[in-house]
């Protein structure tokens, strides 16, 4: 199982960002983090091949729950 990112190229103004994004994926690979596995342009949009992780994106469990600030430090030192 893998999971899609699909990101629309039309509305970013600074592609090279997303290029550099890719290539720092492509270069860390760590258990604690999502991998990237690959990418393909399809139209005008970039669709990312990433690792599935079970649970959803991080964005939406930070909107529904509340972490504390020593939770936060915890998640970010790992």
């Amino acid at each position: 199982q893998v999971a899609l990112k699909k990101m629309p190229l039309r509305k970013r103004s600074r592609k090279e960002l997303v290029v550099n994004e890719i290539q720092i994926m492509k270069e860390n690979r760590h258990p604690n983090i999502v991998n990237y596995i690959d990418s393909y342009l399809v139209d005008e949009d970039l669709w990312l091949v990433m690792e599935y992780v079970d649970g959803g994106t991080l964005t939406s469990i930070l909107v529904r729950v509340i972490i504390e600030e020593r939770m936060i430090a915890a998640i970010s030192r790992e």
